[in-house]
């Protein structure tokens, strides 16, 4: 018996003798005479869980944001920040995860490739991303090289001399952010939510960038004074853009067409794609979720990636447009400690996504 269960096994005897047992004192029963309360349990110690973010050493010097989100692409990525030194890349990030379980997934993939280089994955602390952070604004103010002051007056300079037609485009947004957040980074200016088109990846997910487009030329020029200036934790770049730019991002099918929020269905549909599922999931705890709506193992479809692991999506085919609309109601509730994302699909999202057995 370790010190520890000696400890325990007193305050265990000390309440029977308080409790009046027949072994160690008075019998039970009504007492006139004055109890001393019982001692208080012992204490207990808690240990938050970890801040769920990982540092990534080895990257491609022209890596991008949006690469390491499709690195991470079965995680929920809140934020990544690429580390500069002197205004120039080090090969180096730091990625904020959605939840302290997740950071054993991405260890997982240490060592694993963007483009031709083996990426080392470690864990690291909160300090440490925070300070990088404060790293990262220091120097894009010119603040911590003697290189960086001519290289900000340059870039801006450049800036300045640029054509502006009204679009500006925006990048190092966290994936966080809403139209709304962005809305309140221009306060100074009439936007609405219909100019503001935020940009997302091949699966659907925000890069961190977003193109906006004010009222006028005179405008986006002014609206350039909020260049790296911070939004939540994240310092803001601006870059003058174009309305060809812009459609461009449009046709190729990069710009997300579905906010987070009172999202419609459409085009009809009956079947939806969940996002976000824990990856202990199964059919059963999705028919559970779904226990309003009539629907069968058969009808739901659990994604996987090449490794054969959970990708945390799944399409659900439901038995009717007016089941699958109401179902939406679902939106960002909860299965498990996970809360879920519910998107409208077609038959051809679900029939290609287990064709290449997704």
């Amino acid at each position: 018996m370790d010190s520890g269960d000696a400890r325990e096994m007193g305050f265990k005897r000390q309440r029977l003798m308080d409790q009046g047992s027949s072994y160690y004192g008075t019998p039970p029963g009504p007492s006139y005479m004055y109890n001393a309360p019982p001692p208080p349990p012992p204490a207990y110690s808690y240990i938050p869980p970890p801040f769920p973010v990982v540092r990534l050493r080895g990257l491609p010097f022209d890596c991008t944001e949006a690469e390491i989100v499709d690195f991470f692409h079965d995680l929920d990525v809140v934020d990544v920040l690429l580390v500069h030194k002197g205004g120039k890349s080090t090969g180096e990030a730091y990625c904020v995860l959605g939840y302290p379980l997740q950071i054993d997934f991405a260890l997982q993939r240490n060592r694993e490739t963007i483009g031709r280089r083996y990426v080392e994955v470690f864990q690291s602390k909160k300090d440490e991303y925070y300070k990088a952070i404060a790293n990262e604004v220091f120097d894009a103010q010119g603040g911590s090289s003697r290189r960086g002051v001519p290289r900000a007056r340059s870039f801006d300079e450049s800036k300045d001399l640029a054509e502006y037609t009204g679009v500006l485009r925006l990048r190092g947004l966290p994936f966080t952010a809403s139209k709304e957040d962005i809305m309140e980074f221009f306060k100074d200016f009439v936007l609405s939510e219909s100019k503001i088109h935020m940009v997302a990846n091949s699966e659907g997910r925000p890069t961190g960038e977003a193109f906006v487009e004010f009222a006028s030329a005179e405008d986006s020029k002014a609206a350039m004074a909020k260049d790296r200036m911070t939004l939540k934790y994240r310092y803001i770049e601006l870059f003058p853009s174009s309305h060809e730019e812009l459609e461009e991002a449009a046709s190729s099918g990069r710009l997300l067409t579905k906010s987070f929020e009172g999202k419609d269905l459409g085009e009809p549909t009956t079947v939806l794609r969940m996002r976000g599922l824990p990856f202990s999931a199964g059919k059963s705890d999705i028919i559970d979720f779904f226990k309003n709506a009539t629907l069968s193992k058969d009808s739901i479809h659990i994604t996987y990636n090449i490794d054969g692991r959970p990708t945390g999506e799944a399409f659900v085919e439901f038995a009717n447009v007016d089941d699958a609309k109401a179902a939406l109601a679902k939106d960002r509730m909860t299965l498990g400690s996970r809360y879920i994302e519910l998107f409208p699909a077609s038959l051809d999202e679900l029939n290609e996504a287990t064709s290449r057995g997704r």
